[in-house]
């Protein structure tokens, strides 16, 4: 058996999102190729997403659907809060990250295409060096956040081995309809839509690399006929941690998934 480890990091709250589309062959879900300079997952194919910042938590930020209470419910997490951090993590990291925006004037209206207009540009730079929060980039442009564009889709914790940790939970989201997600991030070297049975495979061949909730939640895609099942199905939100077991001598990550 693996050695024990004894200096655990604590892992820092954070939200992704697979955002999806239907495709001539099937759903499609956009990822991100890490780049090789980051310190945690580098060359890793990923979801838009990542920390929770303090100014998620500004209880002025304009809120359409569920409530926090029903996403506590839907997150496993322990109170309104943070639920209400996740979600707001979530949807502001998919707009720095690859320019869409699940917000619009109303509870029933979302924005269209961002790309004509460099303001959003800007925007995403501001809330990338802190000058502007995203409550504050709502507010002033009339909108408010649409968490009922969403849905849970799982929470895993980095191992405990790990110096870099996070508590994530995975979320997923149909593209709004005139929204194309764009590859500006300076956090990826390689941004597009793939198909996930497409990706599965480059993982199996050993020509991508994937971390194990990226694995399962990709295998859940590929087994959707189309995007609208996929975000239909019921799935249990529970945590999962993998941890490093020896099996013939080899050490490997197993990780437990809730029924």
């Amino acid at each position: 058996m693996a050695e024990p480890w004894t200096d655990v990091a604590a892992p820092r709250a954070a939200a992704t999102v697979m955002l999806v589309r239907d495709s001539a062959d099937g759903v499609e879900v956009f990822m991100l190729r890490r780049v090789a300079s980051m310190k945690f997952a580098p060359r890793m194919w990923v979801f838009p997403g990542g920390s929770v910042d303090p100014r998620d938590a500004d209880p002025e930020l304009p809120w359409a659907g569920p409530s926090p209470a029903e996403w506590a419910s839907a997150l496993g997490a322990p109170d309104e809060a943070t639920a209400r951090e996740l979600v707001i993590a979530a949807v502001r990291e998919v707009f720095e990250e690859c320019g869409v925006l699940l917000a619009g004037p109303g509870e029933d209206s979302v924005v269209a295409d961002l790309r004509s207009d460099p303001s959003w540009t800007r925007d995403r730079e501001a809330l990338l060096s802190h000058q502007l929060s995203f409550a504050q980039m709502l507010i002033a442009r009339g909108l408010v956040l649409r968490s009922d564009l969403l849905v849970a889709r799982g929470h895993w914790i980095t191992p405990e081995f790990e110096p870099r940790r996070y508590d994530t939970r995975f979320l997923a989201a149909r593209v709004p309809e005139g929204q194309l997600p764009d590859d500006l991030t300076t956090e990826a070297d390689h941004a597009d839509w793939t198909e996930a049975m497409t990706l599965l495979r480059h993982y199996a061949e050993g020509e991508a690399l994937l971390l194990p909730p990226t694995v399962v939640c990709c295998e859940q895609v590929a087994a959707a006929p189309t995007a609208a099942e996929f975000l239909a199905a019921p799935v249990t939100v529970a945590p999962v941690m993998p941890r490093p077991v020896e099996v013939d001598g080899v050490v490997m990550m197993r990780s437990e998934l809730p029924v």
